[in-house]
């Protein structure tokens, strides 16, 4: 028996209707077990006869028998509680701050080891022992220490609040139940605090779960912090890179104009120093003649002065000036034309800077692109690792793929894409034809075909060495001040933008605006035919250079669909 009975709970020995420990125990015709005196109170109080546990009713008062198996089990039960509780009484300890004390004892008050919801009243275990060993107190429901015991009974009836109505939700006592709550739903108060602990768990559950989303959700917005300052520093790095440049040129330009200021004084200087020194010779010369001529006019000597007068009478050699001005230079207008040609300079400068930032803001989307052979033309031949493509002279005969272009010289790569943004450069250096950009995916590969953004083409091409075109509706005819060699190419998908770039000279060739892009696109390259080996140079999908290489975030290589 004591090998079995260790096995069991005291859960499995408590009365339902008192909550404690079974005292006379008596089995009703469901099978529930209660205390004699509570279950025929229970019965005695109700009109009509049925479980307080699982509510079964019964066409007839059931006759009561002390079931004396649990009875002797109950009992045994009881008494190794009491031992347990015996044998601990050694190791009662002062009740602290935030424990609850024995309401019995006096001056050093024990900790409290049960409070009994009968007596309104919390032991430590020397004055909990009657409640253990007298017959009358066994009766009384003991339960782990807590406070302000008087909320554990009714208002009303004061009566131990033992259930708990679903239809009002609240604890009401065993007379509120047959009285004011009679015919709503009543159950034990620990089978409603197993269902709202269960809910509780669930409640903190979704809590936890809102406090994990809010957590990532600050991740997210620090992260958005983080990149609006890098792109912040990057933009201000720019800024400072474009502003100084600019500063550079405009005190160039001053210094010139300085210069050729300076040079304009320097040139009238040394004219009216060169006057200045003939001048002043002349005048050293005329005054050592008339130095001689006034000698020679106070002479008393007859044949002397008349045999030098001849040579002095002759004017020594002068030049006539009369006509001889120094003309200050005119600056007017010097300053004016200075600033007009810087402010030329500068504008063809920004221009450049300008989109030489943006060439590298692009670049930062580099995509690693291979060409797909079961597309191409089969004139094309392309190299083996998928990055050149030229037109040859003879037509392959390949099996029929309704995904091959069959007339228009072209190939998609195998990577596709559908949302973000992408570029990638292509070598068109030494040839005469071609055509570049991207294509949908729905497009018609069969027959001749028509560049077009009504076709779901959006590109440019090279006619004739040096006929550019965009191939919008209409066309548009590119002037552009020198052949591009490489072309860079850059879609932003949710922005509906296609541009070119002439990479080497970091200037836009032209841009596709407000496209409308609702299925992938695919990367066209049209090599163009052969052309009797004039048009024989490849297309190369090249390697992107990045020019600041300090930056790695401007150069993340972005993985395409394939």
């Amino acid at each position: 028996m004591s090998a079995a009975s260790c096995l069991l709970t005291e859960d499995q020995f408590l009365c339902s209707i008192c909550l404690d420990v079974l005292t006379d125990p008596v089995t009703i015709p469901c099978g529930h077990n209660f205390c004699k005196s509570c279950i025929t109170e229970h019965l005695e109080t109700r009109t009509m006869s049925q479980c307080p546990k699982c509510k079964k009713p019964f066409s007839i008062k059931p006759e009561l028998k002390v079931n004396t198996l649990l009875s002797e089990m109950a009992a045994q039960f009881r008494q190794s509680a009491q031992q347990e509780a015996s044998s601990s009484s050694s190791e009662q300890q002062v009740s602290k701050p935030g424990e609850v004390p024995c309401d019995v004892c006096t001056g050093t008050k024990l900790k409290a080891l049960k409070s009994c919801l009968v007596c309104l009243a919390s032991y430590c275990h020397t004055h909990l022992e009657p409640h253990l060993t007298a017959s009358r107190l066994q009766r009384h429901q003991l339960m782990d220490p807590v406070e302000n015991l008087e909320s554990w009974t009714c208002e009303k009836h004061d009566k131990l609040l033992e259930l708990f109505c679903k239809n009002d939700q609240m604890c009401v006592c065993m007379l509120c139940s047959v009285t004011d709550h009679r015919t709503h739903d009543v159950v034990p108060l620990k089978e409603e605090y197993g269902g709202k602990k269960a809910e509780l768990g669930k409640t903190e559950a979704d809590i936890q779960q809102m406090i994990q989303k809010r957590r990532l959700k600050i991740e997210e917005i620090k992260q958005s912090v983080e990149l609006s300052d890098k792109n912040a520093d990057r933009e201000i790095a720019e800024g400072v890179q474009v502003f100084s440049a600019l500063k550079e040129r405009v005190e160039r330009s001053q210094a010139e104009l300085n210069h050729t200021l300076k040079e304009k004084q320097r040139e009238t200087q040394k004219q009216a120093e060169g006057f200045i020194k003939e001048l002043q010779q002349e005048i050293s010369e005329l005054e050592k003649r008339s130095s001689e001529v006034e000698q020679l006019s106070r002479s008393e000597d007859h044949l002397h002065l008349l045999q030098n007068f001849t040579s002095l009478n002759a004017a020594p050699p002068t030049k006539d000036w009369t006509g001889v001005r120094v003309h200050p230079p005119s600056y007017e207008g010097t300053v004016v034309r200075a600033v007009k040609q810087l402010e030329e300079t500068l504008r063809e400068q920004m221009k450049k800077l300008v989109f030489n930032v943006e060439l590298e803001r692009v670049q930062q989307y580099e995509v690693d692109v291979t060409l797909d052979p079961d597309t191409a033309h089969p004139c094309l031949i392309l190299s083996d690792d998928g990055k050149q493509v030229y037109c040859g002279n003879v037509k392959r005969d390949l099996p029929d793929n309704p995904e091959r272009f069959s007339k228009c010289c072209g190939v998609l790569a195998k990577q596709s894409v559908s949302s973000g943004r992408f570029y990638y450069e292509v070598q068109v250096k030494g040839k005469t034809n071609w055509d570049l950009g991207v294509a949908k995916e729905s497009i018609n590969m069969e027959g001749k075909i028509l560049l077009s953004p009504q076709n779901g083409y959006w590109t440019i091409w090279l006619r004739n060495e040096n006929e550019y075109k965009a191939l919008a509706c209409p066309g548009v005819r590119l002037s552009l001040q020198s052949g591009p060699e490489k072309v860079g190419v850059f879609v932003d998908y949710e922005e509906g933008l296609v541009s070119f770039y002439d990479v080497d000279a970091a200037a836009l060739i032209y841009s596709f605006t407000s496209c409308s892009f609702t299925e992938k696109l695919h990367l066209y390259f049209g090599p163009c035919p052969n052309d009797g080996g004039k048009n024989s140079a490849p297309l190369i999908i090249s390697p992107v250079n990045h020019t600041d290489e300090s930056n790695p975030q401007k150069f993340k290589r972005i993985k395409l669909n394939s």
